[in-house]
């Protein structure tokens, strides 16, 4: 599955970005979001840009996720800003710096849109192995934020197993379609 997405050419990845874009702009759970998490795309992941450049144009409080220095496998919402200095982290992915008063727990958060490697239609999301989203969100028991994967279309498969620790993604959406998962 990695393959495949890295394999789309670039007017491919960018058609992508703007699909996603254009379906996410009138979702009624992102139009009332004041609160989202994004990510910056790395090793061919659908691209959430043009969605982060909507959010941040329309006045929402956008986060990035920045690595734990001390904990293994998780993660910090940090406060982006077009003025924001990113640094490039352990994997080479570019982050926020990690400033205290940025922080965003996860249920502070309206929207997380996550990566992913593949995808069923159960909304089990396969990542890239390290468990970061799962082990930040599991403990987000207050209130849990809408969890939508961003992907290509070519990454769905028939089904895949889902863990115990495995959060599932409450939809996904691709360059064809937003799928609201029952």
């Amino acid at each position: 599955m990695r393959q495949k997405r890295r394999a789309l050419t670039d007017d491919q990845q960018r058609y992508t970005g703007d699909a996603l874009a254009d379906l996410l702009k009138g979702f009624p759970s992102y139009c009332k979001a004041q609160r989202i998490a994004f990510y910056l795309k790395n090793d061919g992941e659908a691209d959430p840009k043009p969605l982060l450049e909507d959010a941040i144009e329309k006045g929402k409080a956008c986060y990035l996720p920045v690595l734990d220095p001390l904990k293994n496998n998780q993660l910090h919402f940090v406060r982006y800003l077009t003025t924001s200095t990113l640094v490039k982290n352990r994997f080479g992915i570019e982050e926020p710096q990690l400033i205290d008063h940025h922080i965003a727990p996860p249920w502070t958060l309206d929207i997380i849109f996550m990566p992913l490697v593949a995808f069923d239609r159960a909304g089990t999301r396969l990542g890239m192995g390290g468990g970061y989203y799962d082990r930040t969100l599991t403990n987000s028991s207050i209130r849990k934020p809408l969890l939508i994967g961003l992907a290509h279309s070519c990454q769905e498969v028939d089904s895949l197993e889902r863990s115990t620790w495995d959060m599932p993604m409450d939809a996904i959406a691709t360059e064809k379609e937003l799928i609201i998962i029952g």
